[in-house]
């Protein structure tokens, strides 16, 4: 699935499709809305002929519709086009450890509803709760459209033929079934995803934020786990076997803390919220139950971040450790994939004014060439809904995306 740049892009001729003008049609209205059918034609370079049956056949299949009237100095007043978003829904699921959040929206990201409840222990407890909550919102909203599907973030490998859930180490699950059993309780297609690539689609597909500007990024995520999400000419890279961007457990020695994956010594290890945490009380992940004595105190990294701004020269030592693990880990990611831009998330970019500095000079330290050294971070500002609107772009970011070709 491909992003349409509508701001560099290449129409098709008569050798190459018309879905793929149509497409192009579609992200124009997208961007630029309220447009006319004449604005279209002269941003794609082509007589106004060759838009108006494009514009038609969008607007009969739901996805365009004309609304307001522009001006014009003389002439005919044209009609105004639009994306069809305000009665289009999507429910947004955002699995993590302590808590599983739901959110009902519309095609344009607008949060309609939102609920919270504690994670389950059991997925099958899981996806019996998402049911009944799913089918109370949507009664609920039914005057305000019909649902389209249910995006559903995880924060583990998902195996995107099966929609199993193949391994989430935070949550200690390995092969279940989430996607198909949660769509035969509700009745909606759903669209399951790991949290980091649901991240980074949030980037492309909703809202102006630092991805939706660049065709080359990562998302990193340093939160309950570390991951990332790869984005290379506006297509997200999965790699053979759909696992790709695991940056968190490739090891930065061979020894060290205990990962949740069972390993050690893993880049997550040293900079998941438990293991800043951890330091900040002095003490040591050296096995799962540590992970379980952590979250038992009750301290979070907002709280750690909290006392380093009011002085707490602990929790600062803390935050400027946990920083330069950071920028060691994003060194990796310069060095793998050689990104535009990485777009930092987590309850840790919090303290960006704290820690941004550190973080770029050990990344700059472990990078090759002054170039990549120089490689953008953009802090995403503390923001609970960035997986949420994740989940929901997994549902509307295909009736966007550039067709299969060949």
């Amino acid at each position: 699935m491909r992003k349409i740049d509508p701001r560099n892009f290449q129409r098709a001729t008569r050798t190459t499709g018309k879905d793929i003008n149509r497409q192009i049609v579609l992200n124009l209205v997208r961007e630029y809305q309220p447009i006319s059918r004449a604005d279209l034609a002269r941003r794609m370079e082509v007589a106004r002929g060759m838009v108006s049956p494009l514009v038609n056949e969008l607007i009969d299949c739901g996805l365009l519709y004309e609304a307001a009237v522009g001006t014009s100095r003389r002439g005919r007043k044209p009609t105004l086009l639009h994306v069809r978003d305000h009665d289009r829904l999507v429910v947004g699921i955002d699995v993590r450890l302590s808590q599983t959040q739901a959110m009902l929206a519309d095609f344009a990201g607008r949060t309609l509803a939102m609920e919270a409840f504690r994670t389950p222990a059991r997925p099958e407890e899981l996806v019996a709760q998402l049911a009944s909550r799913i089918r109370r919102l949507l009664e609920t909203h039914a005057a305000d459209g019909e649902c389209q599907g249910i995006g559903l973030v995880v924060p583990g490998m998902v195996d995107r033929e099966t929609g199993r859930l193949v391994n989430a180490p935070t949550l200690g699950w390995r092969d279940v079934d989430l996607r198909d059993a949660l769509h035969e309780a509700t009745g909606v297609p759903v669209h399951i995803e790991r949290d980091a690539v649901a991240c980074a689609h949030a980037q492309m597909w909703l809202g102006r934020q630092a991805g939706n500007a660049l065709e080359s990024f990562a998302y990193v995520t340093f939160s309950d786990g570390v991951g990332a999400g790869v984005v290379m000419d506006g297509r997200v890279v999965r790699g053979h076997g759909n696992a790709a961007g695991e940056f968190g457990h490739i090891p930065l020695t061979m020894e060290g803390p205990a990962c949740q994956c069972g390993s050690r010594g893993c880049w997550e290890a040293y900079t998941a919220n438990a293991a800043i945490v951890a330091r900040y009380l002095g003490r040591e992940l050296s096995d799962r139950e540590a992970y379980a004595t952590i979250r038992e105190t009750g301290i979070g990294v907002p709280d750690v971040i909290g006392r380093a701004r009011a002085g707490d020269a602990a929790a600062l030592r803390a935050l400027q450790t946990t920083a330069r693990l950071m920028g060691l880990g994003l060194a990796a990611i310069v060095k793998a994939v050689n990104p535009a831009g990485i777009v930092v998330g987590g309850e840790i970019a919090a303290a960006w004014d704290l820690i941004g500095v550190t973080v770029a000079q050990a990344m700059a330290e472990r990078t090759l060439t002054t170039g990549t050294a120089a490689t953008p971070l953009f802090p995403e500002a503390s923001d609970q809904q960035t997986r949420l609107r994740g989940a929901a772009a997994l549902v509307v970011a295909p009736l966007f995306a550039a067709p299969a070709i060949g």
